[in-house]
């Protein structure tokens, strides 16, 4: 088989998402060609796809070092330190290529993806309107541009982008899929007609993974908006069970790295242990995902003394990278940083907060899951506040099931019974932290803050320090914190009621997620 075949074959697994496979008959070519370029870009793409980021840099590099003008290699390598959250070298690499190519368009889609990562957004929006002037008609810059209009809040322009998507390319389940987070079907059941139909033709079978699944999960919205629940469940299901046949999740695994996380603590003894000059204020927003903690930001970040900086991992990737091996922490390592002064989850973490360029000591970090990290920030962080997000746990769980996730930490979302299940420890966790720090965590109940806003808003603040303003209930017309989670669609609306319940229409195809639920919690 000669050089182009070998090359079609591979791209053909990568396609498939064999990704395994085509690295492992890429790294076998390179054996025959290693001063092939093309071939070690090649694999550092496969590498970066499969979750091996640090290994993907080394391709990178060398391909560079091969051919010094590999913009496509430079870029795969800017994406890869971007993944590693080492923006300023990613950063560096993006703006190097746009100022030798002015006309990249893969540069700045990609400089965008890293503006938009940092809450940079209408930086990101500059960017794509002006590779939009290069090119009127590239789906990737006008699905990219539609996601960073709607994450600030512009709505009506963000559909009419994806509107011109759907008119260049009708089956764009990305599109379709943005479109239905935009509509509400109890208006206009055209869009969906058009997804049905869609769905109906022969050439479906032959859709990725990916694009049914984004169909489906479209169809389950814009049944659910209709009230027909029974359908919209079907879809629901149908997207779910796809993604949770190729994602790997072991509770037990959790379950051991949960006890393991508690012994750590129940072993520490935090009286008089800190030396950490905290001088910093910043307000950790958590809870269960779909548990109201983009509302809870929205409110307290539109404070004039507070800036948001959205669901970023810095804290998780900081503590895995530096006292973690695979479930086991590195008690010593810990104790050691907790006798210094400045340690190193405080720096890397205000390193990582300082490209943000915030105008506030105050900011907000909404990543759910640091409710597993509790305890990390009462150590490292003792002048922080821990907000605790909380709402009805079968409305948690079905929001969960509704809503695809594409992180690679959420493997447990798509299985009633891994959901639950997951749900089960996170409680038995909270529990844990509540009775060890029960003063310092804050209790946000997503049912009393829509029922009684003004007054729950105020409580919310008092914890925070924060005086009372205004403009805290109006978040939805400051639009002052972008929102990257699958939350986009509300926080342009002021607060309603209309989710509280939601499980009920559903209840009676949930069985397996409920009756754990009703078992355990």
């Amino acid at each position: 088989m000669d050089f182009k075949n070998r090359i079609f074959e591979i791209n053909n697994l990568i396609n498939q998402n064999k990704l395994i496979q085509a690295e492992k008959k890429c790294q076998s070519l390179i054996k025959k060609i290693p001063n092939n370029s093309y071939l070690q870009n090649l694999l550092g793409l496969i590498l970066q796809n499969q979750g091996k980021v640090e290994k993907s840099v080394i391709f990178f590099q060398k391909a560079i070092t091969l051919e010094k003008d590999n913009d496509a290699a430079i870029n795969n390598l800017a994406n890869s330190f971007r993944k590693l959250y080492q923006f300023k070298k990613a950063e560096d690499l993006y703006k190097e290529i746009i100022k030798n190519n002015p006309k990249n368009i893969i540069a700045l889609n990609n400089y965008a993806n890293l503006k938009r990562e940092l809450n940079q957004y209408n930086e990101a929006k500059d960017l794509l309107l002006q590779a939009l002037k290069i090119d009127h008609n590239n789906i990737n810059i006008l699905l990219n541009l539609s996601t960073c209009l709607q994450g600030l809040g512009e709505t009506n322009e963000a559909k009419s982008y994806v509107l011109k998507i759907l008119d260049i390319q009708p089956n764009n389940t990305s599109a379709h899929r943005l479109l239905s987070s935009i509509l509400n079907y109890k208006n206009d059941t055209d869009h969906l007609q058009k997804m049905e139909n869609i769905k109906s033709k022969e050439n479906y079978k032959n859709f990725s993974l990916i694009q049914k699944t984004e169909l489906l999960f479209a169809l389950g919205k814009a049944y659910e908006d209709i009230k027909e629940f029974k359908k919209s469940y079907f879809h629901l299901e149908q997207a779910n069970s796809l993604l949770d046949k190729n994602t790997k999740f072991n509770t037990e695994n959790t379950n051991k790295f949960f006890k393991n996380l508690t012994r750590l603590f129940d072993s520490i003894d935090f009286k008089n242990k800190n030396k950490i000059n905290d001088k910093n204020k910043n307000i950790f927003i958590c809870g269960m995902p779909r548990s109201g903690t983009t509302l809870v930001e929205q409110i307290v970040a539109a404070h004039s003394s507070v800036c948001g900086a959205g669901e970023i991992h810095y804290l998780s990737k900081i503590i895995n990278d530096n006292f973690i091996d695979e479930i086991n922490f590195n008690k010593k390592k810990i104790l050691n940083e907790l006798d210094k002064s400045s340690n190193l989850i405080f720096e890397q973490y205000n390193d990582l907060i300082n490209f943000h360029n915030f105008n506030t000591k105050i900011i907000t970090d909404k990543a759910p899951q640091n409710f597993i990290w509790i305890g990390f920030i009462k150590l490292f962080f003792p002048n922080s506040k821990i907000i605790h997000c909380n709402r009805n746990p079968k409305d948690n769980c079905l929001s969960i099931f509704k809503n695809y996730f594409t992180s690679r930490t959420m493997s447990w979302a798509y299985d009633q019974k891994k959901i639950a299940d997951y749900y089960v420890l996170y409680s038995k966790l909270m529990n844990y932290w509540n009775a060890k720090f029960k003063e310092d965590i804050y209790d946000a109940n997503y049912e009393k803050l829509v029922s009684s806003p003004v007054e729950e808003t105020k409580k919310l603040l008092s914890f925070c320090g924060l005086e009372w303003e205004d403009q805290c209930l109006d978040f939805y017309k400051l639009k002052k914190t972008p929102v990257q989670t699958v939350s986009v669609s509300q926080a342009d609306k002021p607060i309603y009621k209309s989710s509280l319940n939601s499980s009920k229409g559903f209840s009676e195809y949930l069985d397996k997620m409920f009756n754990i639920l009703d078992a355990q919690i």
